[in-house]
């Protein structure tokens, strides 16, 4: 798509009054230099381009103007006018209420748009054109930083766009007190982010506070973000701070994520969209999280939310699923004990996992006929005679197929004659929902209690789940 505003740039963008005549909009729409074309009302929902839900949609007649008319209650928001072609566009803003005139040459966009009827699409032109011109000055020092050729210069650089930066969070600053209690000075708040104030810092015992920007930034991050306000969820500004908040500021921890997830669904708690979407995004973040132990927090979710009834606008199907995968995957959490396995060997004894005795037991889940495990069991061996060994590891591992003789083979081939090899050959040890089995290899790691302190790894992280877990043993002790 054309990107005709420099909102997009910057995650910015315009105004929208809070006093309603009644429902609805009503939207004359002129282009001086198209006619008899289609063009489509559009508006985004917490995520920015290319997500966009279309709204409505018109024709343009002979002189190039359509009409966009509703009478039902409208959820305000930053709009695009998408053109036929889907990527000419522009943006402005709509709230419920609104009765506008807007005029527009589509081959001089961002320039040239016109609003009658709007005084804050009017005050947002402003701002658009102080944010062309920022840019513009930005990029220039940015390029000139790149170019520096002394340490004075690019000190002096540094600054200079410094300064330009806090030039910018002044005038939305201004702009956003200027107007307060409308949709421009919801987005301004909601884009300002926490100055940390200069430093040093000091700890009572007159130590410098490492810590405190780090500490005053989470803290003050969401302190001008109106969690109450749905309108900001047709912006898309709170899906980029969702992301940077959970991904790149809390702690990658489950009780912490569990801690923010909670602070943030109490705060918008009562709304419609702001809820819904920060439930759907926190659920959604954790399930496809790459960072171990995430599960956990989707099981809590699931648990203290769509099991209380909070996910309203989900139906009793869609909410299955979430009550099904949840209980899946709680029995085998970080934290948990293990449930138990008990398989028989090649030689058909039963070898029970929980009974295996051992400081840590790596638990392994593969295939003889699986492309990765061809190449990861073997790799887990070679660390397993270096270094697991020694450590006290010891490897139960479970063929998920029912064919014996590639499985013999493979073992005698890579010599895992050392390791507790079981299957599943008539199919009663429910391993696969105990352990959450869907792919190969699928590896845990057991404590000695036959705790779970490391689920869905490899050959290159199982060692420093051992270190980690080791030194919050040391930890525990003093």
């Amino acid at each position: 798509m054309k990107r005709f505003t420099l909102f997009a740039l910057l995650l910015l963008t315009g105004i929208a009054q809070h006093s309603f005549a009644k429902d609805g909009y009503h939207i004359k729409l002129k282009f001086t230099d198209m006619h008899d074309s289609m063009v489509y009302l559009a508006h985004y929902y917490g995520k920015p381009l290319p997500t966009i839900y279309k709204a409505d949609s018109a024709k343009m007649n002979s002189k190039g103007e359509a009409i966009f008319d509703s009478k039902e209650k409208t959820l305000g928001g930053i709009y695009i006018m998408l053109l036929s072609d889907k990527k000419t566009y522009f943006e402005f803003l709509l709230d419920n209420g609104d009765n506008m005139t807007i005029t527009a040459t589509a081959s001089k966009l961002p320039e040239g748009i016109k609003f009658q009827g709007s005084p804050e699409n009017e005050h947002f032109q402003e701002y658009v054109k102080f944010l062309k011109d920022f840019g513009a000055k930005q990029q220039k020092l940015i390029d000139e930083y790149k170019e520096a050729k002394t340490g004075a210069d690019s000190t002096a650089l540094r600054e200079q766009i410094s300064k330009g930066s806090k030039e910018l969070i002044k005038f939305r600053h201004d702009q956003a007190t200027k107007y307060p209690g409308t949709l421009l000075a919801a987005i301004f708040n909601a884009l300002e982010v926490p100055q940390v104030p200069e430093g040093p810092h000091y700890l009572p015992d007159g130590k410098v506070d490492s810590n405190f920007a780090y500490n005053y930034y989470k803290e003050h991050y969401w302190d001008n973000f109106n969690f109450k306000d749905d309108r900001l969820i047709q912006t898309p500004i709170y899906d980029g701070k969702l992301d940077e908040y959970f991904n790149k500021i809390v702690l990658p921890w489950p009780d912490s994520v569990e801690k923010e997830a909670d602070v943030l669904l109490a705060k918008s708690r009562g709304t419609k969209d702001v809820f819904k979407y920060t439930l759907w995004w926190l659920t959604h973040n954790v399930e496809n999280s790459k960072i171990m132990g995430m599960d956990a927090v989707f099981v809590y979710l699931v648990e203290n939310y769509y099991m209380k009834g909070d996910a309203t606008w989900l139906d009793n199907d869609a909410l299955s699923k979430y009550f099904d995968r949840a209980s899946k995957i709680a029995p085998n959490v970080i934290g948990n004990i293990a449930p138990d396995v008990k398989l028989p060997d090649a030689d058909g004894k039963e070898q029970s996992m929980l009974a295996l005795p051992a400081k840590y037991t790596l638990v392994i889940f593969w295939s003889p006929d699986c492309g990765h495990c061809q190449k990861e069991i073997p790799e887990i061996d070679s660390l397993y005679r270096a270094t697991l060994k020694s450590k006290g590891v010891k490897i139960y591992a479970v063929n998920v197929d029912n064919e014996d003789t590639k499985w013999q083979e493979f073992i005698k081939k890579h010599k895992l004659e050392d390791w507790v090899n079981v299957w599943d050959k008539d199919h009663k040890s429910d391993f696969r929902s105990k352990f959450d089995v869907y792919s190969t290899p699928t590896i845990y790691l057991l404590d000695e209690k036959k705790i779970i302190r490391g689920k869905k790894l490899d050959h290159s992280n199982i060692m420093s789940v051992i270190e980690i877990t080791e030194k919050k043993e040391k930890t525990t002790k003093k």
